[in-house]
C-alpha cells in the first residue's frame, strides 16, 4: 500500500531559485577575490537578466507542452474530423440520387 504522494515539484522553478542563488553568489566570490564592486554589480545585472529571460522561456515551454497535452486527450470534432460513415467520407456515392434517362 502505498501512502501519500509528496506534491510534484515544479522542476522550472527549481531552476529559477538556483539561477536566483547564483545571482547573489557569484558577485559575493567576486568581491571575495578582490574584483571591483562595479565589475561585481555588472556580473549581478547580467546573471539577473539572463535568468529572467531563461525564466520567460521555460514558462512558454510549459505552457507550449500542457497546451500540446490537452490537445492530445480530447477528441477532436469539427467539420473535418467527424466520425461514423457518412455520405461525405469520400469516394463515388452510390445509387439513390441518379437521374433517370
Amino acid at each position: 500500500m502505498s501512502g501519500p504522494q509528496p506534491p510534484a515539484r515544479d522542476s522550472s522553478t527549481d531552476v529559477v531559485r538556483w539561477a536566483a542563488f547564483s545571482c547573489v553568489l557569484v558577485p559575493v566570490v567576486l568581491l571575495w577575490y578582490g574584483t571591483s564592486l562595479a565589475g561585481a554589480t555588472g556580473t549581478a545585472l547580467g546573471l539577473a537578466a539572463v535568468t529572467a529571460v531563461c525564466r520567460i522561456l521555460l514558462r512558454q515551454s510549459e505552457r507550449g507542452a500542457a497546451r500540446l497535452l490537452d490537445e492530445e486527450r480530447t477528441p477532436h470534432r469539427g467539420r473535418h474530423h467527424r466520425t461514423g460513415s457518412g455520405s461525405h467520407r469520400g469516394g463515388r456515392h452510390s445509387g439513390g440520387n441518379t437521374p433517370v434517362g
